[in-house]
């Protein structure tokens, strides 16, 4: 048996409920929580993963995405597969083909994976796919094929390969990828305890604890009457500026902490950024702008885009085209693609720019250009130009020719007589 037949065999009961089952060393490094829960849910109590996480998956939701059929000539949209429409307009008769694919996309962001029921029709074509919760998934190995077991209702399906769509994250065995709340759950409870202290320390008002001396001894009974009666009167933030009076000469001394000395805003910035690192993003797309200025935030969305974004997008294309597609169809010339065109878009004079450039060398055509910036196509406008006095790429032949047949027209004198004409024309 060969190496990678005997990991093969290994691979049992694996679960993304239940990582430590099939990969336990990892897992032993995760260290102290601080009391917090953390998991795939609590996680989202977090502003910044909630942002993260809903960022990204509806970006990748957001894109169109296509199934082309290319040729050698060209790539049109294969809308005559029921595909197209299951990956373009709606995955299932209950969902959208965006909602689905964001569903997907956060599963893959706090899980680890993403898993998708594939629904057929009598001719074998894909007509739904329907996404099941990552938590209900165990998968397993029998003779070599993969066998995916779905918990419903305590009782456990199995699923063979060609019945699910896996797409999973990073992992190192590249079946499963690793939940990324659990690897990140130290760094998670960390913004949680200090969600948990901002909480407690403004609730009880902003000026947390005060210090009340009493020129005598007072007893102990007297001692708990009075700060029974000062934290039920005036501990909470909407008391916070009742007017005290103290009896028998006693003084109050407030304790003045601020959260700038607790170091509160500058941790919350910490965690921020920290989580912004765990999601691959720049931290203004979480809102934390104390780094980015108008001069750099455009080069921060292109940056967003290509290491944030296309990564997400080539792992979905692959997939769908692996697992989707039978291999007959993909030597047909069929393939899944997004449109990233719209994310790239710069300004109104960079956009003019770039139309100006790819006109001139006649990479696009007038209708080209107005289709990219959803208008209506013209008369005429699907020439394609060359910057020869800018006519048209087809017409270059027939020019060529006739200026070759002019009288008097002779071999190597031509250059300066052909701009002399050019000018005229």
């Amino acid at each position: 048996m060969g190496i990678a037949s005997r990991i093969q065999s290994s691979i049992k009961n694996l679960s993304v409920s239940s990582p430590k089952a099939w990969n336990p060393m990892l897992w032993n490094l995760g260290g102290s929580t601080h009391g917090q829960n953390v998991n795939e849910y609590s996680a989202l109590t977090l502003s910044a993963v909630y942002n993260a996480i809903t960022l990204i998956s509806s970006t990748v939701a957001s894109l169109p995405l296509h199934l082309l059929r290319e040729s050698s000539k060209k790539t049109v949209f294969a809308r005559d597969e029921s595909l197209f429409h299951v990956l373009h307009t709606q995955f299932n008769p209950y969902m959208t083909a965006q909602v689905g694919r964001e569903v997907g996309q956060a599963h893959l962001l706090t899980f680890g994976n993403a898993y998708y029921e594939k629904q057929r029709n009598g001719y074998g074509d894909i007509i739904a796919l329907w996404p099941i919760p990552p938590h209900r998934v165990r998968m397993d190995m029998a003779n070599g094929e993969l066998i995916y077991w779905i918990n419903v209702d305590n009782q456990e399906i199995p699923l063979k390969r060609d019945k699910i769509l896996h797409v999973p994250g990073l992992g190192y065995d590249g079946f499963q990828g690793y939940p990324v709340i659990q690897i990140a759950k130290k760094t998670l409870a960390m913004g949680m305890s200090l969600l948990d202290f901002g909480g407690t320390y403004f609730g009880s008002g902003t000026h947390p604890s005060a210090i009340v001396t009493h020129p005598n001894k007072i007893s102990q009974s007297a001692h708990d009457n009075l700060r029974a009666s000062l934290s039920s009167q005036w501990s909470d933030l909407g008391q916070g500026h009742r007017l005290m009076l103290l009896e028998e000469d006693m003084k109050l001394s407030p304790v003045s902490i601020t959260p700038v000395d607790a170091q509160y805003l500058e941790n919350s910035t910490f965690s921020v950024n920290d989580i912004a690192r765990i999601f691959n993003l720049p931290p203004h797309k979480l809102k934390e702008l104390s780094k980015s200025s108008f001069n750099n935030i455009e080069s921060e969305q292109i940056s967003f885009v290509t290491d944030s974004i296309l990564p997400w997008l080539i792992r979905w294309e692959q997939h769908f085209d692996c697992q989707l597609l039978t291999d007959s169809e993909r030597r047909k010339g069929l393939h899944t693609k997004h449109n990233i065109d719209g994310l790239l878009r710069g300004n109104a004079k960079d956009r003019a720019e770039y139309y100006k450039s790819l006109f001139n060398v006649g990479a696009l055509s007038q209708n080209d250009i107005r289709k990219l910036e959803n208008q209506d196509p013209i008369p005429g406008g699907d020439e394609y130009y060359v910057p020869m006095n800018m006519i048209p790429a087809s017409k270059v032949n027939e020019y060529f020719t006739k200026q070759m047949e002019k009288p008097g027209k002779q071999e190597g004198t031509g250059g300066n007589q052909g701009e002399k004409s050019n000018d005229k024309q």
